[in-house]
């Protein structure tokens, strides 16, 4: 399997994996998380149920974990994985979370929904990004090294 292919598989579900207790606890507390996978599911499926959610769960946690690997592997980022990696789960959230899917859904903006809308995803985000930034170093080192 291509080098590129393996981690994007192996971190995105490590950190698919990884953003979901905290999303539980928010969950548990009330607060608004994981509005947009039913949604989303909902393209596929007139009842998504909890396999179907999990599935699509950790494909776009694939689809989104590419970008930063390559963002780490061939730019100055990777020098800085972890910082880089709370960076990008921040701006994935602004722009496909807080703007991108409640534009397609016609929902109201989590900015005008106040925090207890907007910390529990951006939190989760930032938990995503930080684990890529972190699982993904020997990755990084080797791809910066040899140009895989």
């Amino acid at each position: 399997m291509h080098p590129w292919l393996l981690e994007t598989l192996r971190s995105g579900t490590i950190a698919s994996l990884v953003m979901m207790p905290p999303g539980f606890v928010f969950q548990w507390a009330g607060w608004r998380i994981g509005h947009y996978g039913p949604k989303v599911a909902a393209w596929w499926a007139d009842q998504p149920g909890p396999a179907l959610l999990f599935g699509q769960h950790l494909l776009i946690g694939w689809l989104s974990t590419w970008p930063l690997l390559w963002l780490l592997a061939r730019t100055r980022a990777g020098s800085r994985s972890l910082l880089s990696g709370v960076l990008y789960g921040a701006a994935y959230y602004v722009v496909i979370n807080s703007l991108a899917l409640p534009l397609i859904f016609g929902d109201r903006l989590p900015w005008q929904l106040g925090a207890q809308t907007i910390l529990p995803s951006l939190l989760v985000h930032i938990v995503f990004g930080a684990s890529i930034g972190l699982t993904a170093r020997r990755f990084i080192q080797s791809a910066r090294s040899t140009r895989l």
